[in-house]
């Protein structure tokens, strides 16, 4: 009888159900322990709502900011003295039920892959039981919604539970007025006066959605500026965006307390300033999801932050045992998730696998502009860590961008200064997140500016703009200029 390997992944989200199907492509036993639904927070709770809800809002500005300057005339029976109202309004009830019924059907599209690739799904909290057999086995307990317990045995182990919302301790949300980014999607109403409390990625996506759906918005930054862990510039760009649109941003303000005061939330500063609003929306950071679940009793060893340590093929400090995604604290994005999860498996069933290289990366902030990177920062070169040159060119000298209306944005490269080798890359702009892919495609291959200034792009388009950074980084080398 052939034996056949036998892997146990807990957790559906994107490292889980990637990790499911290249486990099951090269033959093995594979069991998918989740509580939720595949597509885990990702899909049911986070990327895949948020970015839909996005998408709302992105029509939205895109018809406010542009529609009088590209000519276009909307006739309503708005009165004259009210001529400034807008003309476009939002049902976030009906916008909602689309976001969860997307959701669900991504959900059921993950589960059918992979129950058809073969793998087996349970439904429960899985924890590791004990440490690893001497035949190098591992025992996982599945604790289903009835309290019974199922116990598995598996060869490897994948975590992959992701996490959930931080809370502070004085502004614990109710799901009705004091809200989470999982809890959003059940209000039927647009808030009138939103407060989100957070300036990283996910405050500032929401912040820059429900103001463009109708909200008046303050965002409460604890920082000098909006998104302190991104580009400088282009942090600049879209703060200065959002306070032109009418948004009440609040730097070097960090929130103490919220607290539900009849239909109103009251916003307690720690400089005793208070703010209230009819909303607010806590967006200050994440938790891993790693309690409960035996892993230091198995020899698990976790960070200070509870994250999971693991290594670039996302190994733990147990044998047999690997994680993958946000339980990592590696990058809390669903894409290196995925790509842990592959690695893991392709490594422990001794197929070809390359280690995770962060710096082939390419992330993407949902705001308008979006914000999409890649690669080595301005940061590593302001401190030291990579020596490169860089240009940055603004959107307005494209003439596509001109065409459409764009005036906020801009393209910029890292190049290293001998090779010519492009090593990161920003662009600010509409679907930034597809302009970055050439440049991606750069840094993976390392590809040198005058490829990417040699290769043809249409005319117009703001995908020119990339090849005009690269041309402007050759000729000043070229010239002598550093």
């Amino acid at each position: 009888m052939e034996y056949v390997t036998r892997i146990v992944i807990i957790g559906g989200g994107p490292g889980g159900y990637e990790a499911a199907l290249v486990a099951a492509q090269l033959g093995a036993e594979v069991t998918v322990v989740d509580c939720d639904g595949l597509g885990g927070a990702s899909v049911l709770t986070d990327c895949v709502p948020s970015k839909t809800l996005i998408a709302t809002a992105e029509v939205m500005t895109t018809f406010d900011s542009s529609y009088e300057e590209l000519g276009i005339i909307v006739a309503d029976d708005t009165p004259p003295m009210e001529q400034s109202a807008r003309v476009v309004g939002v049902d976030l009830g009906k916008v909602n039920r689309r976001v969860k019924r997307l959701a669900l059907a991504q959900s059921h599209d993950i589960t059918a892959s992979v129950t058809r690739a073969g793998a087996r799904v349970v439904r429960g909290r899985g924890r590791l039981e004990g440490m690893q057999a001497l035949d190098g086995s591992r025992k996982v307990v599945v604790r289903a919604a009835d309290g019974s317990d199922e116990t598995l045995t598996a060869d490897a182990v994948l975590i992959a539970t992701g996490g959930h919302p931080r809370e502070l301790p004085d502004a614990r949300p109710d799901g009705e007025r004091i809200l989470n980014w999982t809890q959003v999607y059940d209000l039927d109403e647009l808030p009138e006066e939103l407060i989100v409390v957070g300036s990283g990625v996910t405050g500032a996506e929401f912040a820059g959605a429900y103001q463009a759906l109708g909200s008046r918005v303050t965002l409460v930054s604890s920082r000098d500026r909006v998104l302190p862990g991104e580009d400088p510039d282009a942090a600049a760009v879209l703060e200065d965006v959002f306070r032109r649109r009418g948004m009440n941003v609040m730097s070097r303000s960090r929130a103490q307390s919220a607290k539900r005061v009849g239909d109103r939330v009251e916003v307690t500063l720690s400089d005793g300033r208070v703010i209230t609003g009819s909303h607010c929306l806590m967006a200050v950071g994440a938790i891993p999801n790693t309690e409960g679940m035996g892993l230091e009793e198995a020899g698990v060893k976790l960070k200070d932050s509870g994250h999971i340590r693991t290594d670039r093929v996302s190994r733990t400090s147990a044998p047999g045992v690997y994680a993958a995604g946000d339980v990592t604290g590696v990058f809390a994005l669903a894409s290196v998730a995925a790509m842990q999860g592959r690695i893991a498996m392709y490594h422990f069933l001794g197929d070809a696998v390359t280690p995770l290289n962060l710096k082939t990366v390419s992330a993407n902030v949902f705001t308008d502009p979006e914000i999409a990177t890649v690669g080595y920062s301005q940061a590593d070169v302001d401190a030291g860590k990579i020596d490169a040159r860089v240009v940055k060119l603004p959107l307005l000298r494209n003439p596509r961008a001109k065409m459409q209306g764009i005036r906020d944005g801009f393209v910029k490269i890292f190049c290293r200064p001998g090779t010519e080798i492009v090593v990161g890359g920003v662009v600010v702009a509409p679907r930034a997140s597809e302009l970055i892919h050439p440049i991606s495609i750069a840094v993976d291959n390392n590809l040198t500016v005058e490829q990417i200034a040699n290769a043809f792009t249409v005319y117009p388009s703001l995908s020119g703009s990339i090849a005009e950074v690269a041309r402007q980084l050759h000729t000043r080398k070229a010239s002598g200029e550093s």
